[in-house]
């Protein structure tokens, strides 16, 4: 079977099963829903992936193509690895808003995933290497040169989604990958899937506001607002500012709009909400501590620390610019005027006038604003915002 649903062996039977059953059972003994084998060799969606590059649909997550070779060939990441071991953990959850709006995805709502999958792998790895079913594995979770995708598709684990991520029968696309690069050669799980697939079905293609689902299965990341939130560096595009919506960090609408990943139960528990969402606005994210160490631990293990501090104030300020409110204005006022960051600066100058350009005052206070800018890519982004949105 392609999915092992059933407890692993217990103490004192590992000889009644083979190895393969034996490494399945303990990886979902120790916690994973989701566990399968692949062959450790160049990903059979290759030469899709070295199209996407050359295509320049990475936007500016250049290590992409710098790891292209590895990604191509993981035997140069790895090259005593003989077996992929692929574990999959849901993560489904309700919808997550700050207080008085504004969005999280909903993987990063608790704690960062990489901590806790990647303690399981090394702990599966010393159980599998002292029970003598392997003598060595690295483990590895979303940050080493591997297609993860698509060596889980092989694995077993799902089934390529028109919306370019996985989808499982019963997890949605509402899960978690990583996996422990073994050693040893290993008969794959079965390559057969279970009955699931998109189908006719375009949801995800109709509801993208941006359309970075260019076609079936293909991302242009130039256009998606997970990455203008989190893996880009510089300012939002001007051209998605107004599709960020309530998006501060993430976005979930291509997974939300899925058929498969609707109505399905909570696994919360395992990655409860963190305080510092559930109990935080736009106008505190927008109004953090600019000292580097302080954001470190204010959200110290937590996956919204990717976008950095500037990012989440920033991606407030768009926000509350789609979505004005009273206090937010005052808050994007005195960001304007005295934030250290150029692009907190300039994001909160197009949220004022996105959200209260009719408002006395409003306008000039940007020109002033624009006046007084002495970082020229600041400056030139407030004039454009004024051109757009003035």
């Amino acid at each position: 079977m392609v999915f092992i649903w059933s407890k692993g062996p217990q103490k004192g039977k590992i000889g009644r099963m083979s190895q393969a059953e034996n490494i399945l059972g303990m990886a979902l003994d120790i916690g994973f829903d989701l566990a399968g084998l692949a062959p450790f060799r160049t990903p059979s969606r290759s030469q899709q992936y070295g199209a996407w590059i050359d295509q320049g649909r990475h936007a500016s997550m250049g290590w992409m193509e710098t790891n292209r070779p590895l990604i191509e060939d993981p035997t140069r990441f790895m090259a005593e690895g003989k077996t992929l071991l692929m574990v999959g953990v849901s993560h489904s959850r309700p919808p997550l808003e700050l207080q008085g709006g504004g969005r999280v995805a909903r993987y990063a709502a608790g704690r960062d995933y990489h901590n806790w999958m990647g303690k399981r792998l090394k702990r599966l790895a010393k159980q599998m290497v002292a029970a003598g079913l392997i003598e060595g594995a690295r483990s590895a979770v979303d940050a080493v040169p591997l297609m993860e995708r698509s060596h889980a598709e092989e694995a077993g684990l799902g089934f390529a989604s028109k919306a370019a991520n996985l989808l499982h029968p019963r997890f949605g696309p509402w899960f978690f990958l990583g996996e422990l690069v073994l050693e040893i050669e290993l008969e794959p799980t079965p390559a057969q899937m279970p009955a699931g697939s998109c189908g006719t079905c375009t949801a995800c293609l109709d509801a993208c506001p941006t359309g970075a689902l260019v076609s079936p299965g293909e991302l242009d990341a130039r256009l998606c607002l997970s990455w203008a939130t989190i893996e880009q560096r510089g300012s939002v595009p001007h051209e998605l500012r107004r599709d960020l919506g309530e998006w501060v960090f993430g976005c979930d609408i291509c997974s939300e709009v899925c058929p498969w990943g609707t109505g399905l139960p909570s696994t919360e528990e395992r990655f409860p909400v963190r305080p510092e969402i559930a109990e935080s606005s736009l106008v505190d994210w927008l109004r953090l501590d600019p000292d580097p160490e302080v954001f470190k631990q204010q959200f110290s293990g937590m996956a919204v620390r990717r976008a950095g501090r500037e990012g989440l104030s920033a991606n407030s300020a768009l926000v509350l610019g789609n979505h004005p409110q009273e206090e937010g204005r005052g808050a994007l006022q005195s960001a304007l005027e005295q934030d250290p960051s150029p692009k907190v600066r300039e994001s909160a100058a197009w949220a004022l006038l996105r959200g209260h350009g009719k408002d006395h005052g409003v306008q000039a206070s940007v020109a002033q604003a624009v006046a007084r800018e002495s970082d020229p890519g600041a400056q030139a982004a407030m004039e454009r915002s004024l051109e757009l949105e003035g």
